[in-house]
């Protein structure tokens, strides 16, 4: 076989059309025809890749980590606490003979009535209701800032109202206005009591009520790691990407893989600089 010495000469071998670079690197059209030929790489392999495209594997990491700690914003401490009601109709004159079980229709007018009022808890009439009564307690809050503070929740006979809000001196005012409209003002939104109010039961004192903090999520204390992670499994595919692109022939198991024989190397020549005397 003729050897090739000058860069830039080209030659082919089984097929493979391969051009010089230099003295000791070649350059193949086919570069993933070999590399995807079946057979697994082993570990050592994958590492020089990824020391070989280093810069392209820190890359996206950097630019991840970098968007993440310019768009971190802390997320304050909340407070959070809840109160539970239960209600029914006030029941009229007992009768001796009324034909049907009064214990049972009185259970499930009270299920209805609970699931009347935890829908009204949701509204913005009942937010607008709650912004007013604070208001009388010197608490400034607008209706939509109290309507997102306020959850209701029922089961059966049992509603619960969760208020959350930023501040703990606020929330005490917001969670007693919430009691305080949900007892004195049902009659007016529900026409099905014809003006006779239900009785509503608190069955926790919301004047006494703890009051409990909520810190930030996992989900917020893994925000620049997680974005650092996918950024580094971008940069990894961007690596394994390019060395499959990369037509350039490195080391000799390649040219092995293509079925040809090495036999002999060239070895890298260091230039020593001269030394001064």
């Amino acid at each position: 076989m003729k050897e090739i010495r000058e860069p830039g000469e080209t030659k082919e071998l089984n097929g493979e059309r391969l051009t010089r670079r230099s003295s000791s690197v070649w350059r193949s059209r086919g570069r993933a025809s070999f590399l995807n030929n079946g057979q697994g790489m082993e570990l050592s392999a994958y590492w020089k890749i990824i020391r070989r495209w280093w810069w392209l594997v820190l890359l996206p990491v950097l630019a991840a980590g970098a968007a993440a700690i310019v768009t971190y914003r802390p997320i304050p401490t909340v407070y959070t606490t809840s109160v539970r009601f239960t209600a029914g109709q006030p029941s009229s004159a007992p009768d001796d003979n009324p034909g049907y079980d009064p214990n049972y229709y009185s259970w499930l007018t009270s299920e209805y009535i609970v699931t009347g009022l935890a829908g009204w808890v949701k509204t913005g009439t009942f937010a607008a209701a709650v912004s007013q009564a604070l208001s009388g307690r010197g608490v400034e809050l607008p209706p939509g800032a109290v309507q997102g503070a306020l959850v209701a929740d029922q089961s059966r006979s049992l509603l619960v109202i969760y208020a959350t809000w930023p501040n703990s001196a606020e929330l005490r005012p917001l969670i007693e206005s919430a009691a305080e409209v949900l007892q004195t003002r049902s009659a007016d939104v529900f026409p099905q009591f014809s003006g006779q109010p239900p009785e509503i039961v608190p069955l926790d004192d919301p004047s006494t009520v703890s009051l409990g903090s909520v810190g930030p999520g996992l989900r917020a204390l893994l925000d620049i790691p997680i974005k650092a992670g996918l950024g580094l499994a971008a940069g990894l595919a961007l690596a394994f990407a390019a060395h499959a692109l990369d037509p350039t022939i490195r080391q000799i198991e390649e040219i092995q893989k293509m079925g040809l024989t090495v036999v002999g190397q060239i070895p890298r020549v260091v230039r020593k600089k001269p030394e001064n005397r």
